[in-house]
């Protein structure tokens, strides 16, 4: 009986995945893997920084696979990255060597270099575009010759080019004190599982993976009132970093002797978190902590409220669950939070019938 219940479940299964391969295909249109990579980009980005894995078109396949589902796509991602050597740590990554798309600042209005809004729906009029139903990729393709025309005219470079770090303004006028320069190995998270207390190399690659909801959901709490932050954006940028590895064939760390593997492209924030320090005789002075946000592609909600969690991480507070690193790391992770709510799904029957039987005895109490 047993094996004639194993088969039955077997083919159960595989008619399940039929059925799901047929929601997917039903409408009778399919959607290539470059189309997903040219019009997702965002999706793209979400999914790429939640599974700690900068490849487009992996992310492209995955949400093609997973039906524009994020969860399912970056679970599929991480699986796959799961599988992959790790052959090289690349050369730490200076970001004043990204070649800026988008930098604003929201503490000045004039900052070394100058503001540059590159790309972002901040400056649309969130209406439903129904002329998108009817686009002709002739149409886009003429607009976009004509933009690219305009811009060799105005001499325009769309990718900007490297450009001063905001802060480091302030720390010219001793506004913001000089970060000290910690040469202490990180940590890799996805190697060993954390552990309690964290180092802030953990806490920020958990931070910087973490599901972009969650992430910006506590972060907005601790505006809110856990914590009562109001940090103020001092440099929001996005751009293209390059990266390095060292040569494999010697152990020189010379920087001429290293090799150019490509870029990435990522959303770097710092703010600054207006701190009132006690002075002597009673007297209060405000300084300014910061708070550090990066992720993969452009993704600027999600790197301001990391920045946040940053800080809140940073100092620790009981009162506040936002400050508490267990509480905030165990429960942004995608993967972790959407196992453990799914596993509600798998059969609980002999647990479930062990409490009826106990309320029924109980009531027979009665």
């Amino acid at each position: 009986m047993a094996y004639v219940a194993v088969k039955g479940g077997t083919i159960a299964i595989e008619e399940s995945i039929k059925r799901l391969k047929y929601e997917r295909l039903r409408k009778r249109e399919i959607l290539s893997v470059k189309e997903i990579e040219a019009g997702m980009r965002g999706l793209i980005d979400q999914v790429m920084s939640e599974s700690s894995l900068y490849s487009e078109e992996l992310a492209a396949i995955s949400i093609k696979q997973g039906e524009g589902n994020p969860e399912e796509s970056v679970f599929l991602l991480r699986a796959y990255r799961s599988t992959l050597p790790r052959k090289h740590y690349s050369r730490v990554v200076n970001s004043e060597d990204m070649i800026v798309e988008r930098r604003i600042s929201a503490s000045f209005k004039d900052i070394p270099g100058g503001q540059t809004l590159g790309s972002s729906y901040d400056y649309t009029h969130r209406l439903i575009d129904f002329d998108l139903i009817n686009e002709k990729i002739e149409d886009a393709l003429e607009w976009l010759e004509r933009f690219e025309m305009e811009t060799d005219e105005k001499k325009d470079n769309v990718h900007g080019g490297k450009m001063p770090k905001v802060l480091d303004y302030l720390r010219s006028e001793g506004l913001v004190l000089d970060c000290r320069e910690n040469n202490k190995e990180p940590k890799d998270v996805t190697k060993k599982s954390i552990e309690f207390p964290t180092e802030r190399s953990e806490r920020l690659q958990v931070l910087t993976r973490g599901q972009t909801g969650s992430v910006t959901t506590l972060g907005y709490a601790a505006l809110r009132g856990y914590g009562a932050l109001h940090p103020t954006v001092g440099e929001l940028r996005i751009g293209n970093l390059p990266i390095y590895v060292d040569n494999p064939l010697n152990d020189s760390k010379d920087d001429e002797d290293s090799f150019y593997i490509g870029e990435i492209r990522v959303t770097e924030v710092e703010t600054l978190i207006p701190i009132p320090i006690e002075k002597e005789r009673g007297k209060t002075e405000l300084e300014f902590e910061i708070g550090y946000g990066m992720c993969y592609g452009q993704n600027e909600t999600k790197a301001i409220a990391m920045s946040i969690l940053d800080y809140c991480l940073e100092t620790g507070n009981p009162k506040y669950s936002t400050h508490d690193e267990e509480f905030v790391l165990l429960h942004i992770d995608s993967v972790e939070a959407t196992g453990f709510i799914s596993h509600l799904k798998l059969p609980h029957y002999v647990t479930f019938q062990s409490k009826l039987d106990s309320v029924r005895k109980t009531k027979k109490g009665e």
